[in-house]
């Protein structure tokens, strides 16, 4: 079968925090170099478009920022798509960033927020917890960047996610989250309505059977699954291999 565009998760399938995966940049650069559509769709939440884009670009990676569907970048586009435009955050820079950038404003808990956005904090307190419970309850529309309970980082690690902390912020606000990334097809939308392809022209590649293979399902793609990060086997029937350097081999 032959893709017009293959989407790309990050975290596990393409490097691993700040360790490049062996073989993958070449192996993405050989289907740029055939023509196929390349776009980067990461549930992490921590940095702007820009900045993953440097940081593909530093690891060898074809990029330009508008290939780069995070979900601080999705959050932003629910949030304007809903008319709310005063945000308060429980998260990193990046994604308060990716808010101001957009044209929202990002304001304190106490200045009566429109919509709470939550996502990976390495700061999460319990008073920022109670906070955003308290505006959630309040009538703040509740977004979750994800809910990915862990991500691999460097040496084969993982570190808890930002569904860690958005679970204690649904559990006291007693509120269902609208998630914006994986496995919510949302990302794989819009990057497929930018490229101007269709669901059967898209294959999805990832390392989590949870979030990045389940949302090219429900978005109607072909998937794909490496070894590289979360999974360390695929169940019989799903189409796999290793890692992306033996995928493209199979591609091209």
């Amino acid at each position: 079968m032959s893709f017009r565009a293959v989407l790309f998760d990050l975290d596990g399938t393409l490097y691993r925090g700040n360790e490049v995966i062996e073989g993958s940049a070449p192996a993405v650069q050989r289907l740029v170099d055939a023509g196929i559509e390349v776009a980067y769709v990461t549930n992490n939440s921590t940095q702007t478009r820009q900045f993953f884009c440097d940081k593909l670009e530093r690891m060898g990676f074809a990029c330009s920022p508008e290939l780069v569907y995070g979900t601080a970048y999705g959050a932003v586009r629910e949030a304007a798509k809903r008319g709310l435009s005063r945000i308060a955050v429980v998260g990193e820079p990046g994604l308060k960033h990716s808010l101001a950038e957009a044209g929202s404003v990002v304001v304190d808990f106490d200045e009566q927020p429109e919509a709470v956005i939550v996502g990976l904090c390495r700061t999460f307190t319990y008073d920022l917890m109670k906070s955003a419970m308290a505006a959630i309850r309040g009538g703040a529309f509740f977004i979750a960047t994800n809910e990915d309970a862990t991500f691999p980082v460097e040496g084969g690690g993982f570190i808890p996610g930002a569904g860690s902390v958005v679970a204690a912020v649904k559990t006291c606000s007693q509120t269902e989250p609208f998630v914006i990334g994986k496995p919510n097809p949302n990302l794989i939308q819009l990057a497929m309505a930018d490229l101007g392809v269709s669901p059967e022209e898209t294959l999805v590649v990832g390392d989590r059977l949870d979030t990045d293979i389940e949302a090219g399902i429900r978005a109607g793609c072909a998937v794909h699954l490496v070894l590289t990060g979360v999974e360390s086997e695929a169940p019989e029937g799903l189409p796999f291999t290793y890692d992306v350097a033996a995928l493209v081999d199979q591609l091209l």
